[in-house]
């Protein structure tokens, strides 16, 4: 009798959108509440000004955050990396610079600065971004089951995610896999 190996099922990433809203707008809330008043008092500029684009970024980086996660998504879905350490570093560098090239301009413009000055102010916040995103996006993950039953409260729940964010995923008949949730997005 022989035994036959099975290759190991890929792990797919799921979110819905609503989940992918709610970890960007709160991602963005708190940044917000933290940033504005540091970056108006280093920039000698109002509270208003430095709300206003802190919270234009945000509603930027909100929109550039679902794209940039779900085609990180989708890129690790096709490959089938796992996301490690490193992989979570590649991730929120590959996330501010797109939005670095995004932000210079609108900076620039709004507080009537060079785009240098923009530059230099937009990397104080990518200084300040790239620990929070990487702590933020860790402690989700943590907290990604109670977060999961806040949203679907009301609604039945499928089968709950393990400590390590994997769910039952629903296959076809006959057919065993296995769903991984998205540590970084």
């Amino acid at each position: 009798m022989q035994a036959t190996h099975t290759p190991p099922q890929k792990k797919q990433v799921t979110k819905t959108l609503k989940e992918r809203f709610f970890h960007a707008f709160l991602f963005e809330i708190l940044a917000i509440g933290l940033c504005a008043p540091a970056a108006a008092w280093a920039m000698g500029k109002s509270l208003f000004e430095m709300g206003v684009l802190t919270a234009v970024i945000a509603w930027i980086a909100l929109v550039w955050n679902m794209i940039y996660n779900a085609g990180f998504d989708r890129l690790q879905n096709r490959l089938g990396f796992v996301r490690n350490m490193r992989m979570r570093v590649v991730h929120a560098f590959g996330f501010e610079l797109g939005l670095i090239l995004i932000v210079i301009p609108l900076a620039a413009w709004w507080l009537d600065i060079s785009l240098w000055e923009a530059f230099v102010l937009d990397i104080a916040l990518v200084l300040f971004y790239l620990p929070y995103a990487f702590l933020y996006n860790l402690a989700y993950d943590r907290s990604r089951p109670r977060v999961m039953a806040w949203l679907g409260r009301g609604k039945a729940q499928a089968a709950p995610a393990d400590a390590a964010g994997i769910a039952p995923a629903v296959a076809p008949a006959g057919a065993a896999a296995v769903t991984r949730q998205s540590p970084c997005a």
